[in-house]
């Protein structure tokens, strides 16, 4: 257990696995901090706000057995993360996961146990990489002197929105090919399929939005990304004053591997322009330009069953107008069948008349005008519908 700044010894993989199997696994965090040391706690609520120093309202917001939006506030000292099954709590020095034998949390541990190596591994492959290619060392020296908590972030964006990305493309992959399928044929296992595709895009739509909308109310808020600088507050906060400021940091191991990550340019980054908020700026522009993308395609997903449900809307009508001319041609039949029954079964009757008597052609007769009366009387009510637009030519 933690209390304050004292650290639980590393667990091994058996003690994690009983763990989870005991059922406290909810409680369960990865810490790493700045070197690459990896510890997993098992502790209590207070302990981890006594740590980081949050309030158990921002605590709550990465409380897995509670509802809460995509969310990255900025605190004092720290940055609570709520990006889908990402939860984790960030610092100037650390990186608090939560639950992190989640198996879709494993790869965002495995990202920040690439990304945070101990720092005598980092120089050893700086040593390689350099021998082996000049312009990826470059790269990873860049790399390394964003803080520590700009890296933590990143890692988590990066696995959120390749997470998103990947769920977007699978409900492409199963989407088209049933929309195809419905237009060659309506049935309901057709319709039951793309009812229930619709519903998971609708639900993945909303997610993805979530995601984006929190990143564009960050880059709109100059004030709330420089919450984020926990390096650059903690710099500020420290007691430093006068000429001989560069040499104090300089001078704590701590802080000045901080500095020296952070900005190595000038030491007045910690303490200069607090609204300077560009290194930030342009790593969440990266990652909202990508979450975009996700959302833009899962608008284009949605245009797509939209104007299939028009064209089967389309096809259901032209069925519905084919029926109903069915019935017009029926009915129009049948009453014309009526009225020659009716006038057959009068005068073929068997009642006793005088004028019935030696005048069987005349039955015949009327039998035969009824019959062309009939046929004239379809024709022309066919030929009205046609002239009105009821039937198709």
């Amino acid at each position: 257990m933690v209390m304050g700044r004292e650290v639980v010894p590393v667990m091994d993989p058996s003690q994690v696995v009983g763990l989870k199997k005991k059922g406290t696994g909810s409680r369960s965090w990865l810490l790493m901090d700045a070197s690459g040391l990896e510890t997993v706690l098992d502790v209590d609520k207070y302990a981890i706000m006594h740590r980081v120093q949050i309030h158990a309202r921002d605590l709550r917001i990465i409380d897995p057995l509670l509802s809460y939006p995509s969310t990255i506030l900025g605190r004092e000292r720290a940055i609570v993360l709520n990006l889908e099954h990402i939860k984790a709590i960030i610092t100037s020095e650390e990186v608090l996961l939560r639950d992190p034998l989640d198996e879709n949390v494993t790869p965002v541990v495995e990202e920040l146990r690439r990304r945070l190596k101990p720092m005598n591994a980092n120089r050893e492959d700086q040593r390689e990489e350099k021998d082996m290619n000049v312009q990826h060392d470059i790269e990873t020296t860049e790399e390394d002197e964003s803080p520590f908590e700009f890296r933590a972030l990143e890692v988590a964006l990066e696995a959120i929105c390749s997470y998103l990305a990947a769920r977007t493309l699978e409900l492409e992959t199963a989407v088209y090919p049933a929309l195809d399928m419905l237009t060659s044929k309506i049935s309901s296992r057709n319709l039951d399929r793309v009812r229930k595709l619709k519903s998971q895009m609708t639900r993945l739509t909303a997610r993805v939005q979530k995601v984006r909308d929190e990143l564009e109310q960050l880059l709109d808020d100059d004030g709330d990304m420089a919450d984020l600088y926990l390096s650059r507050k903690l710099a500020g906060a420290s007691p430093v004053s006068g000429s001989g400021a560069a040499s104090w940091f300089l001078a704590s191991p701590t802080i000045g591997s901080k500095i020296s990550r952070a900005s190595r340019a000038s030491i007045a980054t910690f303490r200069g322009d607090e609204n300077d908020v560009e290194e930030l700026e342009m790593l969440l522009e990266a990652y909202f330009g990508q979450i975009d993308s996700t959302f833009n395609k899962l608008i284009t997903l949605r245009e797509y069953i939209d104007n299939t449900e028009d064209y089967i809307n389309i096809q259901l009508d032209n069925h519905r107008n084919q029926l109903i001319q069915l019935e017009l041609f029926l009915s129009s039949g049948t009453v014309c069948l009526s009225i020659y029954s009716l006038i057959a079964a009068i005068f073929g009757m068997n009642i006793p008349y005088s004028w019935n008597k030696d005048h069987g052609y005349m039955f015949k007769w009327v039998v035969i005008i009824s019959a062309i009366f009939s046929a004239v009387l379809f024709i022309f009510i066919i030929s009205y519908a046609r002239f009105k637009g009821l039937v198709g030519s």
